[in-house]
């Protein structure tokens, strides 16, 4: 009975963050319209951070000056910058682009692991690399918003993103192998609590842009963002590598793209045959780079 409740529970939580994530970025897309992406990348942090610093206190452990430097790098790599290239690149490209080149963490991953970590692989992982590459340099090229431009750059810093998270994930496998992963989501997020706060109200406009009619209201899409989207999800991912493995828990990176496609669909986002069509590949490629 139990093996049957766990096998229904990873499923829920796999729609769930399939869910969660996919629709993360239509809620940047909204918080856009009243907040820069310098102010939703750091309200987004904010919130996120503020969700973990009770735990960080409550369950404070001896951290060696080691861990703390690649907690640092955890919060940095894997949170503080992708928020910000996140948000710079969605005032530009559409947030189902923005969802489609996020599955392509997986792919970079590889790639920084064969640079720096020396991992060892497969020809078939080789040439999932190539495939997934391929797919987001089309999925990029025949891109547009649905006045038909073109913006490159702003598609190549979700690509930037996701080196950061790749990066990042070989970090979190090769240097805090030490600290369980809850334990990395919570300290890492802490340590951003005080810079965030600190640069929100002396580094930003934030002050005025709050004070704009709906403003306020609108806070409810960095908040999301922060303590579901991030502080929330990342708990229900680590507790969905703990009932499966690894693999299982990262094939949501396969479904993320199919929910943030429909969604801008239904939001008046551009789509067609060919978009349809480079998702796939880049689905395809993914999971070749993971195939053991």
């Amino acid at each position: 009975m139990s093996k049957f409740l766990g096998s229904y529970l990873q499923w829920v939580l796999l729609f769930v963050l399939m869910l969660v994530w996919g629709s993360s970025f239509l809620l940047m897309k909204r918080a856009l319209v009243f907040y820069s992406a310098i102010e939703l990348g750091t309200l987004r942090m904010v919130f996120a951070s503020a969700a973990m610093l009770p735990f960080a206190l409550k369950k404070f452990r001896n951290i060696t000056p080691r861990q703390w430097l690649f907690l640092s790098l955890f919060a940095l790599f894997g949170n503080l910058i992708p928020a910000y290239l996140f948000a710079i690149a969605q005032t530009k490209i559409e947030s189902s682009l923005a969802g489609i080149l996020n599955a392509l963490t997986p792919v970079f991953t590889l790639i920084i692991g064969l640079i720096l970590f020396k991992i060892k692989v497969k020809w078939i992982n080789i040439f999932g690399l190539f495939l997934g590459l391929i797919g987001a340099a089309s999925i990029i090229y025949n891109s547009g918003n649905t006045q038909g431009e073109v913006h490159y750059g702003y598609a190549l810093l979700v690509i930037l993103a996701t080196v950061f998270y790749a990066t990042n994930i070989n970090l979190v496998k090769f240097k805090l192998s030490d600290l369980r992963p809850v334990q990395i989501s919570i300290y890492g997020f802490s340590l951003m609590f005080v810079p965030m706060i600190l640069f929100l109200f002396l580094a930003t406009d934030i002050q005025t842009s709050v004070m704009q009619p709906g403003a306020a209201a609108a806070l409810i899409y960095p908040a999301t963002l922060g303590l579901i989207c991030s502080a929330g999800a990342i708990i229900l991912f680590n507790t969905l590598i703990q009932l499966t493995s690894p693999i299982f828990a990262s094939s949501v990176t396969y479904l993320i793209p199919i929910v943030a496609m429909i969604i801008g669909f239904f939001d008046g986002e551009h789509l067609n045959v060919f978009s349809v069509l480079w998702v796939l590949i880049i689905i395809t490629g993914v999971r070749l780079v993971n195939k053991k």
